[in-house]
């Protein structure tokens, strides 16, 4: 009997269309979500816990870490992406009076919504706990021809749900 070869064609379904990398919307409580340009989707470690056992080893799973996201940010002149993220900072930590926040004040649970064509959200990820942990207003240049300001955040996450 002779070996079989699948072609293309019968090994992936008729109709398919994968998840764009473009097609997404960032739900984050006092940020203008239409100014997000960039998002990395969580990312998450698993400790291994060693159990030595005579002359051999077995593991099992430890603690679970989330890792922190990056956001990328247009900054508009109005209304400002800058003041946006300038708020968020000042519920962590108010450089004025050198006053910290409480975390029921500074963290906060976002969303991130990935899209279909059409815009019916084919992915949904519930992001709980998330706070500033830096925050990057970019750099300014006369010698460059228009570039649009950009700020970068690096948010640190409690837990990420993946709904569907």
């Amino acid at each position: 009997m002779a070996a079989e070869t699948l072609d293309v064609t019968s090994m992936l379904p008729q109709k398919y269309e994968g998840k764009r990398k473009n097609r997404f919307i960032l739900m984050i409580e006092g940020i203008d979500a239409y100014i997000v340009t960039k998002v990395n989707r969580p990312t998450m470690t698993t400790e291994s816990v060693e159990i030595p056992f005579i002359n051999s080893t077995r593991w099992v799973a430890g603690k679970t870490k989330f890792g922190t996201m990056s956001v990328t940010l247009h900054d508009p002149i109005a209304p400002s992406g800058a003041q946006q993220v300038m708020e968020w900072v000042r519920t962590h930590f108010e450089s004025v009076s050198g006053r910290a926040g409480y975390p029921d004040f500074y963290k906060r649970d976002i969303q991130l919504k990935v899209l279909d064509p059409v815009g019916t959200v084919v992915e949904l990820w519930d992001i709980r706990g998330a706070f500033i942990t830096e925050a990057n207003f970019g750099d300014l240049d006369y010698s460059d021809g228009g570039t649009l300001q950009e700020i970068s955040l690096t948010l640190q996450i409690d837990q990420a749900v993946l709904q569907f």
